[in-house]
């Protein structure tokens, strides 16, 4: 994954809160992941490069300290729950 690519995506569509435990699981940061590449109208990347990026950046996903945010976040929370809408 490009390191611009990946950095505007964690810039864009995330916040952490270091001491939270209710933070993303791995299926919404990808969802998220997903959503800001199709509003960045950009490719996105497979799971497993995101996990690799992830981890290039020292972020563990299962500590679950990623909170979203951002124009991604609304597309993914209104995906994810169409009977919202």
């Amino acid at each position: 994954m490009n390191a611009t690519h990946f950095e505007d995506f964690l810039r864009e569509a995330t916040s952490t809160d270091p001491g939270s435990e209710q933070g993303l699981s791995r299926e919404a940061i990808f969802g998220l992941y997903e959503s800001w590449c199709t509003l960045s109208r950009c490719p996105s990347e497979s799971e497993e490069a995101l996990w690799a990026a992830l981890a290039s950046k020292g972020i563990d996903p299962e500590k679950k300290n990623l909170a979203m945010t951002g124009p991604a976040a609304a597309d993914y929370i209104l995906f994810s729950a169409p009977n919202l809408t």
